[in-house]
């Protein structure tokens, strides 16, 4: 295959990928919808809303080192078509069993739980696979793609939810989770997942390593790169402190300001919108230059959106001006969390070697999942005890010191030295007129 043929085969990957996660995503998001509504209307517990939420975060974290070390050692394209063949038997078991016994909460936790480990292997291998399905001058605009698709499936998913959910029965529901995920899996057969792939050929040949050993040798690899280590550290604090934000600002409106829900729903509308519009316009635009200096400065701006959410609660705003204010508030959320998170993913694809992505990839993602919840739990507790904008100041105070500390400009040079060579030129020659 020449190379005219390859950047057509990347560009086909590119629509193809963003399609499939397209349809998987929304398709996902959708039956989370009607589950956890359905658990909700027939138990009234919050204890087992709960649950099934533990199903999706547990199972996860722990098959995550595990998916981390198949996508290193195997064949991507087949654990990622396997993982999605899971995903549409494990539909298709709940739904057996609704129309022969009805459906239980202990069915429903287990296809949560087995959709989640599933999810955990197609995710972290999909991650790994990037750098080979498209070229690298057009990374940025698979990740920018990617995010597309669960900006949209972010913004449609409750609404299409709701309505099928009222429309239709669970049964037509799961059918139709089915053709989505088999549609899914169809497309990905398409594709070419050694296109562009870096991957020493002999690693099939090579004595099988136990995964404990791999997951090591995997940490020794980041350990030598400490680039890519700040990066790991920045973005798993981001995902701790980000529950200061996530539990907040629920809070804050609904509890303290007692938003109706339908406006409410309008500001976690603004959120998607933002972040499905910056993607867009990272999709088009040309590569970040500079993706650390970029992704710090967008982490700066979280940083005061985080603050800024406490202002409603320093000074005295009439309930559509708090409704305005928090509408821009979540938009620009969304924006600078694409800022941040696009930057920092395509430099992760290109630093990172082919035969290491799955171990790394996985290691985020176990810590990230693990800290998620920690941090929920701990400021939810902290909620309780203390006045939010105490919170969210010294949660965004915590943020921007860190980030400029991880980040300091000696880091930001070694990252990118081009920056160092540019400011030598400045300063010899003068700043240009």
């Amino acid at each position: 295959m020449d190379d005219i043929q390859k950047l057509r085969r990347a560009t086909y990957h590119l629509y193809t990928f963003t399609i499939s996660k397209l349809i998987s995503t929304f398709g996902a998001q959708v039956y989370a919808f009607a589950i956890s509504f359905y658990i909700l209307q027939q138990t009234g517990s919050a204890t087992s809303f709960a649950t099934n939420l533990i199903c999706n975060i547990l199972p996860r974290t722990l098959v995550s080192p595990f998916a981390g070390y198949m996508a290193d050692r195997y064949s991507r394209k087949t654990i990622i078509i396997c993982a999605q063949l899971v995903t549409t038997a494990a539909i298709g078991g709940l739904l057996f069993v609704s129309l022969t016994y009805g459906l239980s909460l202990i069915a429903i936790y287990f296809t949560t739980c087995v959709l989640a480990m599933a999810s955990s292997f197609s995710t972290v291998t999909f991650s790994s696979s990037i750098t080979g399905l498209v070229d690298q001058a057009r990374i940025q605009r698979a990740m920018s793609l990617n995010q597309m698709a669960m900006s949209f499936a972010a913004i449609g998913s409750p609404a299409v939810g709701g309505l099928l959910y009222g429309a239709v029965s669970m049964e037509l529901f799961l059918g139709m989770f089915i053709v989505a995920s088999f549609i899914a899996v169809i497309l990905e057969s398409t594709m070419n997942f050694k296109l562009f792939s870096k991957r020493k050929d002999h690693l099939e040949d090579k004595p099988k390593e136990k995964m404990w050993q791999s997951m090591k040798a995997g940490l020794a690899y980041l350990k030598t790169k400490q680039v890519i280590m700040v990066l790991i550290w920045i973005s798993l604090i981001i995902n701790f402190l980000f529950g200061a934000f996530e539990v907040g600002y629920s809070y804050i409106l609904i509890e303290k300001f007692k938003m109706t829900s339908q406006h409410f729903g309008f500001t976690q509308g603004a959120f998607a919108i933002g972040m499905l519009v910056f993607s867009i316009y990272f999709s088009i635009r040309k590569e970040v230059k500079y993706a650390l200096l970029v992704s710090k400065r967008g982490i700066l701006g979280m940083g005061v959106i985080m603050g800024g959410i406490s202002i409603p609660l320093i000074m005295s705003l009439s309930y559509w001006s708090m409704f305005a204010y928090y509408l821009i508030i979540m938009f620009s959320f969304g924006a600078m969390i694409i800022i941040v998170n696009t930057p920092i993913q395509v430099m992760m694809q290109k630093m990172i070697d082919d035969d290491y992505k799955g171990r790394v990839f996985s290691i985020i993602e176990t810590m990230a999942m693990a800290l998620m919840p920690l941090g929920m739990i701990i400021f939810g507790f902290l909620y309780d005890v203390l006045p939010g904008q105490y919170i969210l100041l010294t949660s965004a105070s915590i943020l921007v010191i860190v980030v400029l500390t991880l980040a300091r400009p000696s880091v930001v040079r070694k990252a990118h030295p081009e920056l160092a060579l540019k400011k030598a030129v400045v300063q010899e020659t003068g700043p240009a007129l």
